[in-house]
């Protein structure tokens, strides 16, 4: 009887074995108990590891707007990243698995975006089989309707769940005290002027 035909070849030192296990991949996706699909840690995730790209279809804001307009103001479900003020990616078309990475108040990861391009990395060291969540900070306005914000509570189950994926400020107060701190540098500015003659 013959032998079944080895592919892969024994590592001889150790260092060859610990090579061959990093070759494994960083995360797999499965149900989550915060909501549907999670991403989870399939081994030990270092501290400022690439874990992954988000990917999907890039499209403007408008043609964002049109495509989930259909959906109806409560369902809070899609897939988009906003990158820039120009570009957000759909990743509900030609999309990865970063997409199932849920909401968390406490969050182990973090997105990075570079020339145009949305990263996920660890925040920290993640252990295997652990949740990988980021902040999404999902922006609204205090006018917002309350029954369509009520669609974004968050269920990630952290000591300090704020019971929200919504940033904790709304953008209309931002911009306010945006606008409040840059009239009190102005008005300041001639004062240090004058101190410096």
């Amino acid at each position: 009887m013959k032998k079944a035909k080895q592919t892969r070849k024994p590592a001889h030192h150790a260092h060859m074995r610990h090579a061959a296990r990093t070759d494994a991949p960083l995360y797999a996706v499965r149900r989550s108990r915060i909501h549907g699909n999670g991403v989870y840690a399939a081994r030990d995730i270092p501290r400022g590891a690439r874990v992954v790209e988000y990917l999907g279809e890039r499209i403007s804001h408008a043609q964002a707007d049109a495509r989930y307009e259909e959906k109806g103001q409560d369902d809070g479900h899609t897939f988009l990243f906003v990158v820039s003020s120009r570009v957000v990616i759909d990743a509900g078309v030609d999309g990865n698995d970063a997409r199932f990475i849920n909401h968390s108040c406490d969050p182990n990861c973090e997105t990075v975006i570079e020339g145009g391009r949305v990263f996920i990395e660890a925040l920290r060291d993640i252990r295997k089989g652990e949740e990988l969540g980021y902040e999404y900070g999902l922006t609204w306005e205090s006018t917002d309707d309350p029954a369509e914000l009520a669609n974004y509570a968050c269920r990630c189950g952290a000591a300090r769940c704020r019971g929200s994926m919504l940033d904790p400020v709304p953008l209309d107060k931002k911009r306010k005290q945006k606008a409040k701190r840059k009239a009190a540098q102005k008005q300041a500015a001639p004062a240090r002027k004058k101190a410096r003659k």
